[in-house]
């Protein structure tokens, strides 16, 4: 049985923080089943509408409804709670305890008169699969915001003390025979054992209840292994899977596919098969396809409920529950997993799966969401229709938890190994398509492209034949036989022998009709002209060179907006990429032009960024054309696959009001394989002045990865750097050939972004200042509205709207800057101005850097390396971070020049931010390297101590960019004596790149580190005894 607890609201709420106000929400408890609500922020009478379903197994057991204050940086507040016995709800009247105030009362005894406010419930047992519709009770409550099959199976505790697993009842399953046996015999059992305590014996107890129970466990399972295999609707069946795809194409809103969660792509493959196809191998009931995966992973009591339409038919879900094979981590887990389509339209299909396994190890503040999308394919040679599957991830935390890090690890490991098997079953199953019927599919679609021609004649007729050419030629024959048929007039007025001046007000006015109509005819032949010399267009011009050749399919056009008198246009489009323009022919009269053109672009060096769109109305050679529409293509946040065959809407005031939109079919290929990035490479080379080596394809896949870039996107360089905004944020700078990205990972504070080099409209540097400590900086400009996703990123905004970054301390800031300024230039520039530069650059002497590959930035692994009791206040050992005397002497004597360091600034919350630089000493390294550090200073939770967490970047060292440094000191209250502190440090190593001498390092870091901190604490003791 289901029993449903609808959470409304609460009043009376006590003030638990000091604004005088709360953040209240609900935790609900039933066995080892949790959940809660959201929080509603500042407010004492908070309303929450929320609805959550448990699984009932034992009626003994308590419903348990805690209301909390959550507190950000220190453990919730505990505000009230109230017990709901499960038998009260059980034999209540229609099992509902209906909509009803319910009082609070606090934790212990002692504070029983404290008044803890009151909560709204609606506390019921669900009569079958369904949920209970609301009563009279609810009807002034606004809908409630439903948790459906937040079902997680617990043990039942007989009055036998054993305990059984069972599989819980699908949601949605309509079994109203199987649910009314199932509900008797578990009363028949719990109300058999209540009589049972209460009556018999302690010397007969064992024995009955056993006997009892094990009846009982034989009435329980018979039926419902009955009912399972003969039920009385067969909704599991193709023909009923089939009739509810048709009835999801039917109500299909045409909704956009929902766009691929933020966790990361586990598969993405094109497959020879009809999207629906695969779309019922999949999600079928009768498919084989769920049975062969289990059996391939080793997951058993696999049980997959029926389709059923929930929410008045909206939504269509079914549970699908399994037991998963054990792994090396954890053991084997029952798993329950909710199906729900968010779109079926009959070609495009997303079905999202949100995965719950709470007997593993914090497995109820967890769920795992994974989102397959099937979309159509393009067309293959043989004819055959194809699909695209791309299965995306992501983890939906319900409370939370300190172990959010590793438990996100883990599952990404264990999804990648599973959906590695779940992409080769289904390459069995299905063939995958080739990337060669791929390449030669575009020559197809290319070929199978015919351009409409036309005559001039009919194109001259099709163009003239409206009411102005009409009328212009009926009034030409009108005053011919006008003047054909009329005796010449007499001389008169001022008129003269040649000269015929009219005679009337009349007849001036038929003459400037006259000179108006020939006036329009002879533009309207001057534009059809110079039409016909722009008619050949780009089309058919083959790209030249090799390298990244762009080809554009301009298939045609729909609702393009009206700007003549007749209602409709001369569309012609032109594409412009890279300084290059491919411009379309002209399309007389027509809102829904055929142009079926196709155009190249020479081979580029570099794979391009961007390709404006741009659709004008022809107004002919002297006036200025007017904008139909424009659009955008970027080929970075774009996979090229969805470019083979995309309608692209129009932007602008016309194109928007109008609905216009453009059917393309673009291409983008590389002809010269790895030889084009080593030739780009090579030309780099010689504007910065340093060997850049070629990135391997393991380190470009983690750099297109962590920025969610395209294949086709290669690595140049990355550096070590700051960026600047209210606080300094360290961390990496990438750059590749059409981008320029950033990422920090800061004490679990993630920052990335990244934009175009043809974004930036300037680059300047600036003198070193105090809190760029002592480096240049650089000071990026992009153009006004460019780069707007980065935002977060920019220091300031300037009055133009545009974003301005920051960037300093670079670990070799020369070859930073030059490289930087050496790529700016080569998008920026055009081809010839680019060519231009190569050959008059003077080859310089290249520097050479041992090669490592980019790992990706991870969660750092911490392992204590120093832990000791010191006889002295840790508000004194404190003395060591607050920027004052005792620190700087003491960072001295362990070897630290020119030591400077920034003031505590506020961050969030109770968290400050500090920035740290000095050099080493000669003895502590021959190098004199630089230290630049970043440090944060909070409280413990428990206000005992502080944590100081530090990251920091060497530079100036051989292999000094290749790693960071990750330090946290943990000081606490240790009463020694009287007084005393306790002290542990933690040592992290980020490996940014790798290298074989990786060991070598981590060692000579340890011993290292343990000896300076092993003085350090010496000298802060001496320090302490001098003072005394």
């Amino acid at each position: 049985m289901k029993l449903v607890v609808r959470v409304i609201e609460a009043r009376n709420i006590p003030a638990m923080d000091l604004n005088g106000l709360s953040d209240p929400y609900v935790r609900l408890q039933l066995g080892r089943n949790r959940f809660r609500t959201k929080v509603v922020k500042k407010n004492l009478n908070p309303s929450w509408h929320e609805e959550f379903t448990f699984w009932v197994e034992d009626l003994s057991e308590d419903l348990v409804v805690s209301v909390l204050d959550e507190d950000r940086y220190f453990n919730d507040d505990f505000v009230g709670q109230l017990k709901v016995p499960v038998s009260r709800v059980f034999d209540a009247e229609d099992k509902s305890l209906g909509t009803t105030w319910h009082k609070l009362h606090p934790k212990n005894k002692k504070s029983r008169s404290r008044d803890c406010g009151e909560i709204l419930l609606n506390v019921f047992f669900s009569q079958n699969s369904a949920f209970m519709p609301s009563t009279s009770d609810d009807d002034h409550l606004p809908p409630l915001r439903k948790h459906p099959d937040f079902t997680v199976e617990s043990p039942s505790r007989s009055f036998s003390g054993s305990s059984r697993s069972s599989s819980p009842m699908p949601s949605g399953m309509r079994m109203e025979d199987c649910a009314t046996r199932e509900e008797k015999i578990i009363a028949q059992k719990t109300i058999a054992g209540r009589i049972a305590q209460i009556f018999i014996k302690n010397g007969d107890l064992a024995s009955s209840t056993s006997a009892r129970s094990g009846d009982s466990s034989e009435l329980f399972e018979t039926p419902i292994a009955e009912v399972y295999e003969n039920k009385p609707e067969e909704q599991s069946s193709s023909c009923n899977f089939e009739e509810a795809m048709k009835r999801m194409e039917a109500k299909d809103e045409e909704k956009e596919c929902p766009s691929n969660l933020p966790g990361g792509v586990l598969l993405d493959q094109l497959y020879v098969v009809a999207s629906s196809e695969l779309n019922s191998l999949l999600f079928a009931p009768d498919s084989h396809f769920p049975g062969a995966l289990a059996d391939l992973q080793g997951t058993t009591e696999l049980q997959q409920g029926p389709w059923e339409f929930e929410n008045g038919g909206d939504s269509l879900k079914r549970v699908v529950s399994y037991i998963k094979a054990a792994t090396k981590l954890i053991k084997a887990v029952k798993a329950t997993e909710d199906q729900t389509y968010l779109k079926a339209d009959g070609k495009v299909f997303a079905v999202l799966a949100s995965v719950s396994t709470p007997d593993v190890m914090y497995g109820s503040t967890f769920k795992v969401e994974v989102l397959y999308c099937i979309t159509p394919g393009p067309e293959m040679p043989s004819g055959e229709e194809s699909s695209r599957l791309v299965i995306s991830w992501r983890m939906n935390f319900i409370q939370n938890t300190m172990m959010k890090g590793m438990i996100e690890n883990g599952a990404r490991q264990g999804l990648k190994d599973s959906y590695a098997q779940y992409g080769s079953l289904l390459a069995q199953n299905v063939k995958p398509v080739d990337p060669k019927d791929v390449g030669s599919n575009k020559e197809q679609v290319l070929a199978s492209l015919q351009v409409e021609h036309q005559s001039d004649w009919k194109l001259a007729v099709q163009y003239f034949a409206n009411i102005t050419m009409v009328s212009t030629i009926i009034a030409v024959l009108y005053v011919s036989t006008h003047i054909w048929i009329s005796a010449p007039s007499t001389i008169q007025g001022l008129e003269f022998v040649g000269l015929d001046l009219p005679d009337s007000i009349g007849e001036v006015i038929v003459c400037a009709l006259l000179v108006i109509q020939a006036e329009r005819v002879l533009k309207m032949i001057a534009r059809f002209m110079q039409a016909r010399v722009q008619k050949s267009s780009d089309h058919g011009i083959k790209a030249q060179g090799d390298g990244w050749l762009l080809t554009v399919a301009l298939i045609e056009g729909s609702n393009l907006a009206s700007v003549d008198a007749s209602g409709f246009s001369d569309p012609y489009v032109i594409f412009t990429t890279n300084g290059k323009t491919r411009t379309s022919s002209i399309k007389f009269q027509k809102s829904d032009p055929l142009w079926n053109e196709i155009f190249e672009f020479d081979a580029m060096d570099e794979p391009p960024s961007v390709m404006e769109v741009e659709v004008l109305d022809f107004d002919g050679p002297f006036d200025e054309a007017t904008s139909l529409g424009h659009a955008e293509i970027n080929f970075v946040k774009t996979n090229l696959a969805d470019l083979a065959d995309v309608w692209i809407p129009l932007h602008g005031k016309l194109a928007q009001a109008c609905q216009s939109k453009l059917h393309l079919r673009i291409f983008l290929n590389n002809n010269r394989g790895n030889n084009v990035v080593t030739e780009y490479i090579n030309k780099m080379e010689k504007e910065v002045g340093k060997k850049i080596n070629l990135r391997s394809p393991q380190t470009n896949s983690a750099f297109q990865k962590l920025f969610g870039l395209p294949p086709e996107e290669f690595l140049i360089n990355d550096f070590t750097c700051h960026l600047k905004r209210r606080m300094p944020t360290q961390g990496r700078l990438f750059l590749s050939a059409r981008i320029i990205g950033f990422h920090a990972n800061l004490f679990g504070h993630k920052t990335k972004f990244f934009f175009l080099w043809e974004d930036i409209d300037d680059i300047q540097l600036e003198t070193p200042t105090l809190s760029s400590m002592g480096s240049p900086i650089i000071v990026m400009t992009l153009r006004p509205g460019r780069g707007m996703d980065a935002k977060h990123g920019a220091k300031s905004q300037d009055a133009q709207g545009r974003l301005k970054f920051y960037f300093h301390t670079f670990v070799s800031f020369n070859v930073a800057q030059r490289t930087i300024m050496a790529l700016w230039k080569a998008r920026s520039l055009s081809p010839e101005q680019k060519v231009r530069i190569v050959e008059e650059s003077e080859p310089k002497s290249l520097q050479t850097e041992e090669g490592g590959s980019f790992l990706g930035l991870e969660d750092v692994y911490m392992s204590e390396v120093y832990s000791s009791v010191l006889s002295l206040p840790a508000n004194f050992f404190m003395e060591l971070f607050s920027g004052g005397d005792m620190e700087y002497k003491i960072m001295q004597k362990l070897g630290g020049l020119n030591y400077s360091s920034t003031l505590w600034e506020l961050d969030k919350g109770d968290t400050y931010v500090r920035q740290i630089c000095f050099k080493f000493d000669k003895n502590v390294s021959r190098y004199r390297g630089e230290a630049v550090s970043t440090q944060q200073r909070s409280l413990l939770p428990d206000r005992k101590g502080w944590v100081i967490e530090e990251v920091m970047t060497i530079h100036g060292i051989p292999l000094g960019d290749y790693f960071n440094l990750h330090l946290r000191y943990q000081i606490e209250h240790a009463p020694l004596k009287g007084k005393g502190c306790s002290v542990n440090v933690f040592l992290g190593i980020e490996w940014l790149k790798s290298t074989r001498n990786q060991k070598r390092i981590s060692k000579n870091i340890n011993s290292n580190l343990q000896a300076r901190l092993k003085l350090m604490m010496d000298e802060v003791e001496k320090e302490f005894l001098t003072g005394k």
